[in-house]
């Protein structure tokens, strides 16, 4: 086998009651034939266009000496450098599968200004734009972050008087704005299969062209995935799809909502973000879903052990006795990258047939985004905080949160507001390159309001984890993280800049979380963020 699953304790009896049910359904057997109608008449309109990564395997296989030769034919011209400009699974599944193979790949996912210029120039390790490609991934072909991306990389690249045509590579959907721009102006385009969702692409285009130019054996990962394609096509109490969905989304009315993945010892690195944005998409609809929450293995979760946390522990070896021992109640799960991408994309569509919604969809992705583009259209002032402390300036949803005129009692009030079955979400609108540290953040919280927390960087979490905070149960609270800055750069073509993109995103989905759906928002913006992101950590213990 070569991805195991293995459960005990109470999800043991989880997953034994929920398996004669999934079997006799022939829900494995269903979606590798294409079966649409197996989450109802609702969602079979979108299933029937959207169950393409079943195939993705045999698909990709003729990208594979394409990808390799544009590869060496780069590397022939000294370009050795790879920026992949992506958002949501167009650029998770990327990370995860260079940062397993140890592949040096730059993923700009973020609007902030800072983030975007050192992606643009390099370093000295590296190179800087000489030797660079820049990989413009977009499904849709209109994603305001990836567009704005390709449109500074081109001033850069002409100010330089490199010839953009040569240096960027677009994949796209077939039809979409981007394929018919890109060749217009004579770039290198790849189309991906359009049945195939963002979310469930890692082994498509999107997650091999990128990796493979940076260097990743991208056939060897294809034949990883090819192996376990038999395994989770059978309807059997075996297979690892079945018991995975059953152990993260059965139990009925007694199912634990949140689902805590830990890496313990695996050798891939950073799978937990990609399933995060994988299985919060594709669940968080509906006022129901799975909230996936990444964990160390020292985090708070793990001591407190919520009653509606389930955890998920990646590890080498999920056979090991020792690990069974330790950790009874836990999922185990091992196997290899290519294996864990099929067994998890089978496993959350199996889970959304257990949770009676269509996971093919996100119906409340696109909020965030016109609230955005209002922002930007209008260009209004910023609102007044309620109040600075410490250069510290608060915003809030509800006025009653900021009585006590200091960051750590917003806090703490904050806290109070989350029920007893919530969540916190911590999201950082900032350069992560400069203020990395930021992601510690969430243990703290964790600790401080005793609830799961998540933490995302902004924007890149509204393509993922933001369809559940608006679709999902109405449990969570939220905190914003934003930093003043006089770094700023300009989108050629477009009346704003990054600056202020970014600050409209944060703007425009705390509106949409506060006001549309009732959720209390803690906005704090750091006025010199290398001094106050320490006294935000004394605030939050």
């Amino acid at each position: 086998m070569t991805l195991a699953v293995k459960v005990t304790g109470h999800v043991k009896s989880v997953v034994d009651a929920e398996l004669p049910g999934l079997t006799g359904s022939l829900i494995a057997s269903g979606i590798t034939a294409g079966d649409a109608s197996l989450w109802g008449a609702a969602a079979e309109d979108e299933a029937s266009r959207r169950l393409g990564w079943v195939r993705a395997v045999s698909v990709s296989r003729p990208l594979v000496p394409e990808i390799t030769a544009l590869r060496d034919e780069l590397v022939a011209q000294g370009v050795t450098r790879v920026v992949l400009a992506g958002m949501g699974g167009s650029s998770l599944a990327p990370e995860v599968i260079a940062q397993s193979a140890g592949v040096p790949l730059v993923i700009l996912d973020s609007t902030a200004p800072g983030q975007v210029l050192a992606a643009i120039d390099g370093d000295a390790e590296s190179g800087g734009l000489e030797k660079t490609v820049l990989v413009v991934s977009s499904k849709s072909g209109s994603t305001i972050e990836t567009d704005s991306a390709k449109r500074a990389f081109e001033a850069a690249f002409r100010d330089l008087g490199i010839d953009p045509a040569g240096r960027i590579v677009v994949v796209t959907d077939p039809g979409s704005p981007l394929e018919a721009s890109a060749l217009a102006d004579g770039y290198r385009v790849f189309t991906a299969d359009p049945t195939v969702g963002g979310r469930y692409s890692a082994l498509t285009a999107f997650g091999l062209v990128p990796t493979g130019l940076a260097g990743v054996d991208i056939e060897d990962l294809l034949d990883e995935a090819d192996a376990t394609l038999l395994e989770v096509a059978i309807d059997s109490p075996e297979n690892p799809a079945l018991v995975l969905a059953a152990a993260i989304a059965g139990g009925g009315d007694l199912r634990r909502d949140k689902l805590g993945l830990v890496t313990d010892g695996s050798h891939i690195i950073g799978l937990p973000d990609w399933i995060e944005q994988l299985v919060a998409e594709s669940t968080g609809k509906n006022g129901t879903g799975i909230l996936p929450v990444v964990l160390l293995p020292v985090s708070p979760e793990l001591d407190s052990k919520p009653d509606d946390l389930q955890i998920v522990r990646f590890v080498d070896d999920a056979d090991a006795f020792h690990l069974f021992e330790r950790h009874t109640g836990d999922v185990l799960v091992s196997g290899s990258l290519g294996a864990q991408f099929v067994v998890w994309e089978y496993a959350t569509a199996i889970a959304g047939r257990l949770l009676g919604i269509d996971p093919f969809d996100q119906p409340d992705v696109e909020s965030a985004k016109t609230a955005t583009r209002g922002l930007l259209d209008a260009q209004p002032a910023p609102t007044a905080p309620a109040f600075v402390d410490g250069g510290v300036e608060v915003r809030v949803s509800d006025p009653t949160l900021a009585a006590s005129g200091t960051v750590a009692g917003v806090l703490a009030a904050l806290w109070q507001t989350v029920p007893a079955d919530g969540y916190v979400s911590v999201q950082a609108y900032v350069n992560r390159l400069e203020f990395a540290q930021l992601a510690g953040l969430r243990e703290l919280v964790a600790a401080d309001s005793g609830r799961p927390t998540t933490f995302g960087w902004g924007p890149r979490f509204l393509h993922s984890t933001g369809q559940y905070h608006k679709g999902g149960p109405a449990t969570g609270v939220f905190l914003q993280i934003l930093e003043r800055t006089d770094v700023d750069l300009e989108i050629p073509g477009r009346p704003f800049t990054f600056g202020q993109l970014i600050q409209a995103q944060a703007a425009g989905d705390a509106s949409v979380l506060a006001e549309g759906h009732g959720r209390p928002v803690v906005t704090l913006t750091l006025t010199d963020p290398q001094v106050e992101v320490l006294s935000l950590f004394e605030a939050a213990q």
